[in-house]
């Protein structure tokens, strides 16, 4: 029985291993200058990291080997209390660590900062994203479209993001090109990036936000310049659908795998309505008010 119990672990081992091959370690195989930068400093740190960590796993197989009971020439000090030499490494090591790691993540920090702008030549592409339940809705103003669940950019300008949410917080995350960050109700916040080359990259939502969240993907496609503007001459030659405010509305009812849908007109100022919507929502609100529009309250009724 021990023996088929082992082989059976040994066989599922091997399939794991299998099941991995497949798997693109996106963070770690990064396309834009953000991911690049940040993909860099992990393994920066896990590499400083890795200077205690390492040697620690080591020596305590050499000291099991060493000490061990059969090994009658190893040098018996019960008395040993105190060696200098071994203080100051145990020390000094993780503290010389922990100074450089402090230098280079507070430069990292503010380097990496999400709302400062990237140093990359060309006007920028400035999209204003919305988080609903579950899907993303990409608003071009500066061009006048908009879509759902398809974001697509010219590979090589900077990309400009500002970012809310019409429902519960979500975070707006492109793995390969860069952080995350969250999308709020009633709040904007921004995310600066840049895809080096053309490509197609999974866009995804890093914070649960109900039944509907592992379906809340899109695709975020990096093309030349050229596609770009061929993409969006097709948007706006498409079906001459309206993306208004109330439009907006009917499209932010919960819904799973939402279609991609491209809008040709787009309201001025529909990101703002979106966030103001929530300004001073509940200031005013008496407890028996919140109560009675709570969830749970209705569902009693």
């Amino acid at each position: 029985m021990k023996t088929c119990w082992n082989r059976a672990r040994h066989v599922l081992a091997a399939l794991a291993v299998l099941s991995l091959a497949g798997c693109d370690w996106v963070l770690f195989n990064s396309k834009g200058a953000v991911g690049i930068a940040q993909r860099d400093l992990i393994l920066i740190c896990i590499g400083l990291m890795l200077i205690v960590v390492v040697p620690a796993i080591v020596l305590s197989f050499v000291f099991a080997w060493r000490f061990r009971a059969s090994n009658k020439s190893a040098k018996y000090t019960p008395d040993w209390a105190h060696s200098t030499r071994i203080e100051v490494v145990v020390w000094g090591v993780p503290l010389l660590i922990i100074v450089i790691l402090s230098v280079i993540v507070w430069k990292s920090t503010h380097e990496l900062d999400p709302y400062k702008p990237l140093d990359v030549a060309g006007e920028p592409i400035h999209v204003e994203v919305i988080a609903t339940d579950w899907k993303w809705v990409f608003v071009y103003p500066d061009l006048g479209i908009a879509t759902i669940n398809q974001l697509h950019f010219p590979a090589g300008r900077q990309l400009v993001f500002d970012i809310t949410s019409n429902s519960t917080m979500n975070t707006f995350f492109i793995p390969q090109l860069g952080g995350q960050i969250y999308a709020m109700a009633g709040m904007r916040t921004k995310l600066h990036l840049v895809a080096n080359e053309p490509g197609e990259f999974r866009g995804m939502s890093g914070n649960y936000s109900g039944h509907g969240f592992s379906k809340m993907n899109f695709t975020a496609t990096a093309t030349s310049e050229e596609d770009f503007q061929r993409w969006v001459r097709q948007v706006r030659s498409g079906p001459p659908i309206r993306l208004d405010f109330e439009a907006f509305q009917r499209i932010a009812q919960p819904t799973q795998g939402h279609a991609v849908v491209h809008f040709a007109q787009v309201e001025p100022g529909l990101f703002k309505k979106v966030i103001d919507q929530f300004i001073g929502v509940g200031e005013n609100a008496s407890p028996q008010a919140v109560l009675h529009d709570s969830p749970a309250h209705t569902s009693k009724e």
